[in-house]
């Protein structure tokens, strides 16, 4: 990773994004894009597309999704506290005495979450964290001092955590699911660009919104793309720290490289070319089963406009969704270095269907 990259990480994890207001870490991710692509374009809610060989009747996507969890205040009480409500998959247990930005109509307000002194909750019969309990406190004294700072039913708050490096060996911070992957096809395309690698087909480089509350940014942007081909990117558990079931969850290890899926949705012949490459390449390589749906965009490209032939790449994390997300940088390079040497085994009009 050079300087450039490096910089553009920091910028784009640190945006503050979350699920329907992802315009923030849009606008730095295109910003980076631009030189590596011929044209681009920017759906009604926000997915970023950029095109390279826009001319091409074939079609290949490598996606990732750009939102982040989050809250919305949801009540204002008479004392100035904010009780929230979730915006995507965001957890009540760990909201506790973390610091929190509320995006208000006059600008960012600082907050925290507050929670009693554990002396005073009752031991194991005190509160729980959830939405009847849990308040954020912004320093005012009314409702009305509230909405002076911009703050309404229906704002929209993020956590505030940097992103930072742990042992010179890990990225640590929120919204690495899956900013994260949003920075890694912004790589391939950089090197596919820098490289002066040619590709025989049209390929679309999809940062989709909304994907943490239904996989709706990626339903919408396949219907206008209508590709032949799509690679996602998304994050996968590392089941190595404590409290994970690895019968139940699977066996995976960051710093072990990418997780491959197989799964319906994800095409076997698009897979094996994956697993060729990896082996080619000699890039590290892990293997994962899903019995049903993925819980990825993977699964809204596979079963859009007649079956997109379509695979998942996931990247082992610890402690998803919370301001702690850690991931192994040398997977990170892995996937890239999977992305950019797999497109290039794709042909123009390639057929992979299994008979025919």
């Amino acid at each position: 990773m050079d300087q450039k990259s490096q910089d553009f990480l920091y910028r784009y994890l640190n945006a503050n994004a979350p699920t329907g207001f992802e315009v923030a870490g849009q606008k730095i991710w295109l910003d980076y894009i631009k030189p590596y692509i011929d044209e681009y374009f920017v759906d009604n809610y926000g997915t970023v597309v950029g095109v390279v060989n826009p001319e091409a009747e074939y079609k290949v996507v490598i996606e990732a999704h750009a939102d982040e969890i989050a809250w919305y205040v949801n009540y204002i009480d008479d004392k100035g506290y904010l009780y929230v409500a979730r915006n995507g998959g965001s957890d009540f247990e760990i909201a506790p005495s973390m610091r929190v930005k509320i995006h208000g109509e006059n600008g960012v307000v600082d907050g925290i979450f507050g929670w009693p002194a554990i002396h005073v909750r009752g031991g194991k019969e005190g509160p729980k964290p959830n939405a009847e309990k849990l308040t954020i406190d912004v320093g005012a004294h009314s409702k009305d001092e509230v909405n002076e700072l911009g703050i309404q039913v229906g704002t929209v708050v993020t956590f505030d955590q940097d992103l930072t490096e742990l042992n010179n060996r890990y990225l640590c911070g929120r919204a690495l699911d899956n900013r994260i992957g949003g920075f890694m096809i912004a790589e391939v395309a950089r090197r596919l660009k820098e490289g002066n690698v040619k590709l025989p087909f049209g390929l679309y480089i999809v940062n989709a919104v909304q994907e943490e509350v239904g996989l709706n940014g990626a339903r919408m942007v396949t219907d206008r793309i209508k590709p032949d081909v799509a690679i996602v990117t998304d994050v996968c558990h590392d089941t190595q720290s404590p409290l994970y079931n690895k019968i139940k969850q699977g066996d995976f290890s960051a710093g072990d490289g990418p997780v491959l899926t197989i799964a319906p949705a994800v095409h076997n012949n698009l897979l094996k070319i994956l697993f060729d490459t990896a082996k080619k390449h000699d890039i590290a390589y892990q293997r994962a089963a899903s019995s049903r749906s993925t819980g990825t965009d993977t699964d809204a490209f596979a079963y859009s406009n007649g079956g997109v032939v379509s695979a998942l790449i996931s990247l082992p994390l610890k402690y998803m969704h919370t301001t702690v997300e850690m991931t192994h940088k040398d997977d990170v390079e892995s996937v890239i270095q999977l992305i950019f040497n797999a497109l290039q085994q794709i042909e123009d009009k390639h057929d992979f269907r299994y008979f025919s």
